[in-house]
């Protein structure tokens, strides 16, 4: 049992070491997350209307090659009524002539609708780009500065890592789990040392009893407070004897 406290306290010493280098980067990573997540978005909504622009583009040329037919037909229906010889024809040829010409109409509208939308796009597109620029400098310019942070503490968190690993392969997975849970839910702080008779974690008063089983290194106490793992004087000094 003492060799369990002292493996948890270990890794908690460890642990803790390890959030004290994350707090002197301070919110550059998560502001360098955040700034990725935002490029990213912006460059797909970029995308996004680059294909509507595309699009309507297309569209809009097969249309023009429509009209362009529809007007052949025009013409030649026009020169077919020269020739006919009854009234049933000639009406015939003046609803296809109808027909093109509406379909000529309904294209023409849906082409104005078309070249709206391409630079509603084109306009929504420039708007974007600066922001886009600037999003990316600024990206580089943390990223930069995050690289410079992380080469300073690189060896030591390589280190501490490298610690930690060969700590947890030593200690029971429910001890583990108990240990990742209490951390959690206590800002990173699971197992603490007992001082003055108080939790090392909330400060609250350990009772007498308490301090007399928790001297003995023969159980897993846990402050009735905070829930956080308790350990002695003995367990803090065996470790510092350690390190």
């Amino acid at each position: 049992m003492e060799n369990r406290l002292r493996l948890l306290y270990s890794l908690q010493r460890i642990d803790s070491e390890h959030d004290d280098i994350r707090d002197l980067k301070g919110d550059l990573p998560q502001r360098v997350a955040n700034l990725e997540q935002q490029l990213s978005e912006k460059e797909s909504i970029l995308r996004s209307l680059q294909d509507q622009s595309k699009t309507s583009v297309l569209r809009r040329d097969e249309h023009d090659l429509e009209i362009a037919a529809q007007r052949e037909k025009i013409e030649k229906y026009k020169s077919q009524q020269f020739d006919v010889k009854t009234n049933k024809q000639y009406d015939a040829l003046t609803r296809e002539i109808e027909f093109s010409q509406e379909r000529i109409d309904t294209l023409q509208r849906e082409i104005d609708v078309l070249e709206g939308r391409a630079k509603l796009a084109k306009d929504d597109q420039e708007l974007l780009k600066p922001e886009i620029e600037a999003l990316r400098n600024e990206l580089k310019e943390r990223i930069e500065e995050l690289e410079v942070v992380n080469a300073e503490h690189e060896e030591e968190e390589l280190k501490l890592q490298h610690e930690r690993e060969k700590i947890v392969v030593q200690i029971a997975k429910a001890d583990i789990r108990t240990y990742e849970r209490i951390r959690q839910a206590k800002e990173g702080i699971a197992v603490v040392p007992v001082r003055r008779n108080a939790c090392g974690g909330c400060f609250k008063r350990v009772p007498p009893q308490t301090m007399q089983e928790l001297r003995k290194n023969a159980q897993l106490m846990t402050c009735e407070h905070c829930g956080r793992i308790l350990v002695s004087d003995g367990i803090v000094e065996a470790v510092a004897a350690q390190k």
